[in-house]
């Protein structure tokens, strides 16, 4: 079968991590059968931060951005489209690409007659597909954002969510939590489709490391770093070799560089800033526990790229990811939302047992060999591209 992704949140020159886990599907995808090409939805207009900040390295590399590139043997297209800022018109922005993307589809179609569009996001790119091409069937992968942070900005933006999902032939979801979500939101068919990892190999932590937690994420706030420094703080006297290390970059920094300043341990915190996704598995793999008691995590490839490596991962409780992954076996231990004293008690009796640790290091690797890697995920996304070009597919107006 013939696919072309269309998505937002893909590799591009300047951010080689940009939705990296969506070109690692599509790898998936191919490797399972199906012949796939990806036309990637690109604003050449700097971020607002980056105006805020007069970073003029971050506001030229959106002008910089090669109009074609080959990554990983898979050819993709990027599609230069103009919409207003983000924070009051994101739920628009698929009227805005639709234009440029039916040229860049009809391009494409012409030397590659594709069965389906496979859309990253129902907004912008699920919208914009639907608008130009109502006879194609139509997949869109959910995870999260759509119905957990745009449908709930306005009423506009959760009917363009739910028409998008309406129109869809099926719908992805990276969990059963996001999945009932979109039911409620009018996705007619729903099938759950988890992202995957690696399998590397066991790594050795050198025995004279001190004992380490490790984040892998975005600094943003629902990713609750400042609960993860305020456990640290709270298990200092009792683990005075202990560190924590965060990978990722964002806005958070500067506040979380405070509050470890402030509660003493700011010599205790290492930022390394966003690394490649090989040595950002790296660092996790080093670590003893991994901690992430984010909200709002409709899944969390994060916490699957360390249980992979033989570390355990903290969670937090009423979650979809981590509840998802949770009942898939061992290995991911939740604790009380916003609450770094739950944190730092979990954190301590894991550390406190390093037979326990490493049995559920072990039990953790095996839950995500059975369930989570990139070869059940492309078989899964595989299966679901038969099934939406088996269903009965009657075109629908855009509308």
């Amino acid at each position: 079968m013939r696919v072309a992704i269309v998505a937002e949140y893909y590799p591009r020159a300047s951010d080689p991590v940009l939705g990296v886990w969506a070109h690692r599907q599509a790898l998936a995808a191919r490797d399972a059968g199906a012949d796939v090409r990806v036309l990637v939805l690109h604003r050449p207009l700097p971020p607002l931060a980056a105006l805020r900040e007069r970073d003029l390295a971050a506001a030229r590399a959106a002008l910089r951005q090669p109009r074609r590139a080959t990554l990983d043997a898979i050819e993709i297209a990027y599609v230069p489209y103009l919409s207003p800022p983000r924070p009051w018109s994101y739920s628009t922005w698929g009227a805005w690409a639709a234009p440029q993307l039916r040229r860049a589809l009809e391009r494409l179609h012409a030397r590659f007659p594709f069965d389906l569009v496979h859309a990253h996001y129902a907004v912008p790119a699920g919208d914009a597909v639907r608008r130009i091409r109502p006879d194609v069937p139509l997949v869109v992968s959910v995870h999260g954002g759509d119905v957990l942070a745009t449908a709930q900005r306005s009423a506009h933006a959760r009917r363009t969510v739910a028409r998008t999902f309406r129109h869809a032939s099926l719908v992805l979801a990276n969990s059963a939590g996001t999945e009932a979500r979109c039911r409620a939101l009018g996705a007619r068919a729903t099938t759950v489709v988890h992202l995957g990892t690696d399998l590397p190999a066991t790594p050795a932590r050198r025995d004279d490391e001190p004992p380490t937690l490790v984040t892998v994420g975005h600094l943003v706030a629902r990713k609750r770093h400042a609960d993860v420094v305020e456990a640290l703080a709270l298990l200092a006297p009792r683990h005075p070799g202990l560190r924590y290390v965060i990978v990722g970059e964002g806005p958070e920094r500067h506040r979380i560089e405070a509050l470890a300043a402030q509660l003493g341990v700011r010599d205790r915190v290492e930022l390394t800033g966003q690394l490649r996704p090989a040595d950002a598995r790296e660092r996790a793999a080093r670590a003893d526990l991994f901690v992430l008691p984010s909200i709002d995590e409709a899944f969390g490839v994060a916490y699957v790229e360390a249980m992979a490596a033989g570390v355990p991962a903290i969670g937090c409780e009423g979650e979809d990811g981590p509840d998802e992954i949770a009942a898939q076996g061992p290995g991911l231990v939740q604790v009380a939302p916003h609450s770094p004293r739950a944190l730092a008690h979990e954190i301590d009796r894991l550390l406190g047992d390093s037979q326990a640790r490493t049995a559920l290091g072990a039990q953790a690797r095996r839950t995500v060999e059975a369930a989570f890697t990139w070869a059940v995920c492309g078989e899964q996304t595989a299966r679901a591209y038969e099934r939406a070009l088996d269903d009965t597919f009657r075109p629908r107006s855009p509308g």
